[in-house]
């Protein structure tokens, strides 16, 4: 995700042998423990049976993992591509740079759209938070927050607060006013505390619960106003780096992706993961559903895109090319989710026709790694954000801290 490897050590007394130790945070039960190493793998081996062993218990895992495979191998009747034969290709169109938003002083790492497509809010590795007009490029609203490499930020539906946080470890909810010389610090709300980075964000249909994601390798739903926890989400083997939540309204699941090379899609009344994929050869940066919720799309520091539907429960297509060496950090569907767009690090935006599985297009004029992208709301633009510290707008379909169309 970037070139940067952040190390948090926490010292303190265990929880189990009560010694001054470096420690990790342990689950039971959803309760979460600070254990040391040596307690952490005794606590691995409690209850196991009489002749097993971590070894077995692996295979085991492995074994299962293989038969499970072979299960999905036997409703693979048919490619994605090959059903979208019948379906007519898609014409030339041409997307230009309608706006470009310069403010940020470092690399924009994350950006959202208000829900009445219009303002835009990024954040930065100088610390900044800023609220914009894509219309105009003015800022109507900055923050400065107490660290850099603010990784994560998220717009509330009712456009009357955002979300922001990353190297704090914390999420900050901060309401938005029209009073621009009001002090927006003040009214800070410190919401989530991980014991990692907060590495992504997003409210969920209202603006009082959030989920979370984190370097500590897990994801958490918060309630906003009494900043309780009220579910954990635990079973990511690394650093989770992207989250998306369903489009329905009604929907109860998000999709998360890490450094373990996993997408797993979990519904938020249980804590449970019901869907796991792990095609990707890397980390996963980027997650987003699908317009109808029945698919996502991932992308990855193989240099891959890729859709997974989740009615098949398997991977479906691949987009990719030879030429494509850099890794993907950022996608996004279209309104009607026949193109898919996504953001590399080698500073260019690729659009690719999702059921034909080519790419139509490939978008230029950011200097340095698109870091973040976002279709707006009503499917008319989209904005993406870049290490060249700016954002671009499109029309008919993307922004990018720079803004096309």
């Amino acid at each position: 995700m970037c070139d940067q490897t952040f190390l948090v050590n926490v010292f303190g007394s265990c929880d189990k042998c009560f010694k001054q130790r470096a420690l990790r945070p342990v689950f039971k039960k959803s309760q979460q423990l600070s254990y040391c190493s040596p307690c952490a793998e005794i606590m691995a081996t409690d209850g196991l049976h009489e002749n097993e062993t971590l070894a077995s218990l692996k295979s085991e895992a492995e074994s299962l993992k293989g038969k499970l495979e072979e299960e999905r191998a036997k409703l693979h009747d048919v490619e994605l591509h090959q059903v979208a034969e019948r379906v007519e290709a898609l014409g030339q169109f041409v997307m230009k740079t309608r706006r470009t938003l310069k403010g940020h002083g470092n690399k924009v790492l994350c950006m959202d759209w208000c829900k009445d497509k219009r303002r835009i809010v990024s954040s930065s590795q100088d610390g900044k938070v800023i609220v914009w007009d894509s219309f105009t490029t003015n800022k109507e609203h900055a923050v400065t927050m107490p660290c850099t490499w603010v990784m994560a930020c998220a717009y509330a539906p009712s456009g009357c607060a955002i979300a922001c946080g990353g190297l704090d470890n914390k999420c900050s909810v901060y309401p938005l006013t029209f009073d621009k010389n009001e002090n927006m610090a003040a009214k800070k709300k410190s919401v989530a505390m991980h014991t990692n980075y907060l590495s992504a964000c997003s409210f969920t249909n209202s603006d009082m619960q959030i989920l979370t994601a984190s370097g500590d390798g897990t994801c958490a739903l918060w309630d906003v106003e009494s900043g309780q926890l009220l579910q954990s989400f635990h079973g990511h083997g690394a650093d989770v780096l992207c989250l998306d939540l369903a489009p329905s309204e009604t929907g109860n699941t998000f999709v998360s992706g890490g450094c373990d090379k996993k997408a797993m899609v979990w519904d938020m009344r249980s804590g449970q993961c019901v869907q796991a994929f792990e095609t990707h050869e890397s980390d996963i940066n980027s997650v987003r559903y699908y317009p109808s919720g029945d698919a996502f799309a991932s992308g990855s520091d193989d240099a891959t895109c890729r859709l997974y539907d989740l009615r098949a429960d398997r991977e479906v297509a691949i987009y990719s090319k030879e030429s494509i060496i850099f890794g993907a950090s950022s996608v996004d569907f279209s309104l009607s989710g026949r193109l898919l767009f996504a953001g590399y690090n080698d500073y260019t935006i690729n659009v690719w026709d999702v059921l034909k599985g080519s790419r139509v297009s490939i978008l230029f004029g950011h200097e340095n790694r698109v870091s973040t992208l976002r279709v707006s709301p009503d499917g008319t633009a989209f904005c993406s954000g870049s290490w060249d510290h700016t954002l671009r707008t499109k029309n008919y379909l993307f922004v990018s801290l720079q803004v096309w169309a």
